[in-house]
């Protein structure tokens, strides 16, 4: 099918910014204060960006409940509990803006829960020595949205809602200068040129067949860096939630807020055992402990009040969980029991964890004042992404940059919650800074080539000319079965090799897709043109995986179950050279001395003192 120019509406801004979640809006309100023209795009509808699902708080060291919290504490915490494989500066530049970020959201209305004086509170969470997230009961990525939109509908950006951006577009010179995308609705090709983008497309979890994820988490933003250019680290390091609900069917997938076990909850296996106290790594364990007591006067004398293994870092709650269902200790449907009911009354969970009541009553006739919940690993989130600048968020490649869970670097091999919800406004807010510093250097205007966009929008209406091809959905089913099964939590060799070559089959089939009907609300279309992004995503996190040969943080090599101290040096790097994809170590950036100092006291149990 012929595309013209004239069929490609053209749209002209300062700054683009492809996402309108946390991260997405953080930068667009940073980017539109400086006086740029600033477009938002969201490939659903304004105010349903996936941040909404992040229930439990953000992360930051504001030491409103333990006073000796500090920032370099949320460092070392975010460091170690990324398996040391985090971009020291990032994890730095994260932990020290964090605070002001949430005082920041504060200011422009976000109305956190409160500290009998009127302070933010703030609750344990997994990871955490103190507990340092600031919430608002278990609703706090939808108070956040909610106060970033208002932020930027005040500034005037512009939001382009139900667009799907299918390239970016480069100059002759490797320079990003535009984007191509669809409206949802009528399936008008809109071509956005710009002086400088900012990917903040969030996570890859539709091609896992249980995630957390929703139907726009489908790799957008990683397949159109990667497509444009950019390096990609550690696609490996996928993040598996170790309590996503795993019966009933009507919520299978659907996350139990860290929040849970933050207030209270406790993992139990059939046999009624708290079976996290069989797990608690050496670095945290008691020498003296053989007893559930002796282990909880041990928290309490050196983590925080009211921690337990529970709160364990989520790669080894997940693989804790995971073992004990291999042991045959599973619940009936294949997770474990997630008990809150006997440890807290009604009214506390009622008030605590208000959407965590509602939705499972509602959705799954689940009442969690009364029974347990049946939870299980559910891919969640992604550490890897595109390769960026800490201080600036740009990209490999000129002109683009990216922000939020597209990027890589910041969390390391294993995210700690609520990290990710301070990692957006940080490195929204720098993102920001970033693309119009770069765009206000940039004299002129840019000119995309528009035989990019006609041969791109060309490519995407292929499946409607196709009499016999397969449906998409198909397609998309067997991806998923083929990344749970063989690139799943626990991998190996053979596995991989085999995910590899049924990721390459199902490129072969996508390519063959054929959809019906019109352009408007086409469903299977939108999916067929998701299936290359996910595609891409599936291919690249398989290729990290075969090539890591050892276990660290998310990612699990069951052929090599140790941690090996030569892969903590280094990201594996991916990219296109000269049309091969190639995957390559390159070493880590060197922490400085005095960064390193912290984690030789970390064996103390004590915090490091703040800087005055």
């Amino acid at each position: 099918m012929d595309v013209n120019t004239e069929d490609i509406l053209t749209q002209s801004f300062d700054v683009l910014v492809i996402g309108a979640g946390g991260a997405g809006l953080r930068a667009a309100i940073e980017s539109r204060s400086r006086g740029l023209s600033t477009a938002v795009i969201c490939k659903s509808l304004y105010g349903k960006a996936h941040t909404v699902m992040a229930e439990g708080g953000v992360a930051a060291a504001l030491g409103n409940v333990y006073s000796e919290d500090n920032w370099k504490v949320h460092f070392r915490d975010t460091v170690r509990g990324g398996k040391m494989l985090n971009n020291w500066r990032m994890a730095q530049l994260h932990a020290q803006e964090a605070p002001d970020r949430v005082l920041e959201l504060e200011a422009w209305g976000a109305l956190f829960d409160r500290t009998d004086d009127g302070r933010i509170l703030q609750r344990d969470f997994g990871g955490h020595r103190y507990a340092r997230l600031a919430h608002v009961g278990d609703r706090t990525g939808l108070e956040m949205i909610r106060t970033l939109q208002n932020k930027a509908t005040s500034v005037g950006i512009e939001v382009f809602m139900e667009h799907k951006i299918l390239r970016i577009l480069v100059d002759a010179s490797g320079n990003a200068c535009g984007a191509l995308g669809y409206t949802r609705p009528s399936g008008q090709f809109v071509l956005f040129k710009a002086k400088a983008i900012v990917l903040a497309t969030g996570g890859i979890g539709r091609s896992w067949k249980y995630t957390s994820n929703s139907w726009e988490s489908t790799g957008d933003g990683h397949a159109l860096a990667f497509s444009a250019g950019a390096d990609m680290i550690d696609m490996e390091c996928v993040q598996f939630h170790p309590t996503g609900m795993v019966w009933p069917l009507s919520v299978r997938g659907l996350l139990v807020t860290e929040g849970v076990r933050g207030d209270g909850g406790a993992l139990l296996n059939s046999e009624n055992q708290r079976f996290m106290f069989n797990y608690i790594p050496e670095m945290f364990r008691a020498e003296t402990a053989e007893t559930e007591e002796e282990a909880d006067r041990w928290y309490e004398d050196h983590a925080s009040a009211r921690r337990t293994p529970d709160l364990l870092p989520r790669d080894e709650v997940a693989r804790a969980i995971n073992a004990e269902v291999k042991a045959g200790r599973g619940s009936p449907h294949g997770g474990v029991f997630l008990d809150i009911a006997s440890r807290r009354t009604p009214e506390y969970i009622k008030r605590r964890l208000p959407s965590m009541y509602s939705q499972f009553l509602e959705l799954a006739g689940v009442d969690i004042t009364q029974e347990p919940m049946e939870v299980g690993p559910t891919c969640h989130y992604m550490m890897g992404g595109v390769r960026v600048d800490a201080d600036t968020a740009a990209t490999t490649v000129p002109g683009l940059f990216a922000a939020g869970e597209v990027a890589g670097g910041m969390h390391g091999a294993n995210r700690l919650g609520g990290n990710s919800l301070s990692d957006l406004i940080v490195f929204g807010r720098r993102a920001g800074i970033g693309a119009a510093d770069y765009a206000e250097g940039l004299a002129g205007t840019v000119d995309p080539e528009v035989s990019q966009a006609t041969e791109t929008a060309k490519e995407a209406l292929a499946p409607f000319s196709r009499e016999t091809g397969e449906s998409p959905y198909r397609i998309h089913a067997d991806l998923q079965e083929c990344m749970q099964t063989l690139v799943g939590i626990i991998r190996t060799e053979s596995e991989l090799l085999q995910a590899l070559d049924e990721i390459s089959k199902l490129k072969e089939r996508a390519s063959k897709a054929s959809v019906q009907g019109g352009r408007e609300y086409n469903p299977a279309w939108n999916l067929a043109t998701d299936l290359p992004s996910m595609l891409a995503v599936s291919e690249m996190v398989t290729r990290g995986a075969l090539d890591r040969k050892e276990s660290r943080g998310g990612h699990t090599r069951d052929d090599y179950p140790s941690p090996d101290p030569e892969f903590a040096k280094v990201n594996l790097v991916q990219r296109m050279q000269d049309g091969t994809h190639t995957v390559q170590p390159e070493p880590l950036p060197e922490m400085p001395e005095e960064l390193k100092a912290l984690f030789e006291d970390d064996h103390t149990g004590q915090a490091p003192k703040e800087d005055h």
